[in-house]
């Protein structure tokens, strides 16, 4: 249609009467009135014609009233908004025009619009792959979108056409910047401190009967010592503690880390502990699978003494299903060491499970489940070894942009594999069997993007056929965090 309109509008008046002149009629009239009728149509037609081709060559004188020195004198002048303003509108008529589209692109960039440059450079560069100047400013551009790979091919790429002295100090520059970027993104480091202010109905993790019945010497009553019997008491808890995570390649990272936890208590002094862990390790893969390798160690005092020290191995493979969902399996091998008083208490704990983790509601909550089992070698301990296996369910949701509550349960089961020789009577051992029952509740207030309160409550209940080592424990507290990223 369009060839047909650029032909009519290229004939003389006389040449297009000629053409409707050879209009037929299927009705017959008289000479004179097809005369008339054929002239009359014909003058109209010749008419909407020549409208028609003014109306074109007016559009096309106005496609082509782009001012472009305007528009070079406003980028000299500081004034990149202005010129991206003036050339705009004329994107589509002048799409192609080299000198167009380049000075599209740097008011476009210069402007704040780094996402209208790259189409606007793209073009220069299909026209002109040796533009030196247009790939620096695509380079810029990139930079500017924060696509620091892209960014840095262009200007490396400038580099091998040998650019002028000012051209390759502006790319040295740039490329300096995304060094500093790249190497900023391989490490990463977080650190946090917490203080933390609370009661505990049980600080010791133990009984509250006072007394209790030796089946071994005939069911006779001994009273337990103090140290040995429920206390609860009110405290204060401070925590510090950091990660430092390294990507050597897309493929490869390191991570190491500490925490430190101290506890005082307001009575029953001597169970005022110190506790020191730490980590590292390597973590391979990348997407969808990464799997980490790790060596853990640690120092638990009492009193201000060494208890006990740990040290073992960790492994973790975790495979991301989908944005909503990751799954993952875990295995740590630990040796506990006690002071030499009580190193009857040794043992290595081998624990395997696997956990899923779901996202929800966009985002704003989420829910974890986790199966665990393990054993524990312990040859001079007075129950012996044990096997055990357990479940974890959590969860967090968001109440609104500051605040999140949180809760979980679990639940663990253990069997010991050596009779007790204090709880077995002459005519019936006794082995340990022990459930242990958790659960939690609590709120993070983020007051700040940096602090944190939170609040939160936990109760533990270990139910033992054996009555000394039955318990119920619950915690309140209120905890300020503040964390370093």
């Amino acid at each position: 249609m369009g060839i047909a309109f650029a032909s009519l509008c290229a004939s003389p008046p006389e040449k297009l009467n000629n053409k409707f002149k050879r209009h037929r009629y299927r009705k017959r009239t008289s000479s004179k009135g097809k005369k008339f009728m054929a002239n009359s149509f014909s003058v109209r037609r010749t008419l909407l014609a020549l409208g028609f081709c003014l109306w074109v060559s007016g559009n096309s004188a106005f496609a082509a009233d782009v001012d472009l020195d305007k528009a070079d004198a406003l980028m000299k002048q500081g004034k990149a908004a202005e010129a991206y303003a003036l050339l705009e509108p004329f994107e589509f008529e002048q799409s192609g025009n080299v000198k167009f589209d380049y000075l599209l692109g740097i008011a476009a960039l210069d402007s704040g619009k780094p996402d209208k440059a790259t189409l606007a450079f793209e073009r220069v560069l299909a026209m002109d792959p040796d533009f030196a100047g247009a790939r620096v400013d695509m380079g810029r551009a990139y930079f500017a979108l924060g696509d620091i790979t892209r960014a840095k091919t262009e200007f490396e790429t400038v580099l091998t056409q040998n650019p002028p002295p000012a051209a390759k100090v502006t790319i040295d520059n740039y490329l300096a910047a995304i060094e500093k970027q790249e190497s900023a993104k391989k490490t990463k480091g977080t650190a946090y401190f917490e203080a933390t202010l609370g009661h505990d109905t049980n600080v010791n993790f133990a009984t509250s009967q006072s007394q209790i019945a030796v089946p071994a010497l005939g069911n006779l009553i001994f009273t337990l010592n103090p140290t040995g019997v429920k206390a609860p008491v009110d405290y204060l808890g401070f925590a510090l503690g950091g990660e430092v995570n390294h990507q050597v390649n897309p493929t490869l990272g390191l991570y190491a880390g500490a925490d430190v936890r101290t506890r005082s208590n307001s009575t029953q002094d001597h169970f005022d502990s110190t506790s020191l862990d730490a980590r590292a390790g390597v973590a391979l893969g990348e997407g969808a699978n990464v799997v980490r390798f790790g060596v853990l160690g640690g120092r638990y005092e009492l009193d201000g003494r060494t208890n006990r020290d740990t040290n073992g191995l960790s492994a973790e493979w975790r495979h991301l299903i989908n944005p909503a969902n990751q799954l993952s399996a875990f295995g740590q091998y630990a040796r506990y060491r006690f002071e030499p008083t009580i190193s009857v208490n040794n043992f290595d704990q081998s624990t395997y499970g696997a956990n899923w983790l779901h996202i929800i509601n966009d985002g704003k909550g989420l829910f974890t489940a986790s199966l665990f089992t393990g054993d524990e070698r312990a040859p001079l301990r007075a129950d012996g070894g044990k096997r055990f296996n357990g479940l974890r369910l959590g969860g967090q949701v968001q109440l609104n942009e500051k605040t999140e509550l949180f809760a979980g349960l679990g639940a663990q089961f253990s069997k010991y594999d050596v009779a007790n020789a204090a709880f077995s009577s002459p005519t019936e051992s006794l082995t340990r069997d022990d459930k242990q029952y958790d659960a939690n509740l609590g709120i993070n207030w983020h007051y700040d993007k940096l602090w944190t309160v939170r609040p939160q409550i936990s109760h533990i209940r270990n139910n033992s056929n054996i009555v000394i080592y039955k318990f119920d424990r619950t915690d309140v507290s209120i905890t300020i965090r503040r964390d370093f990223k």
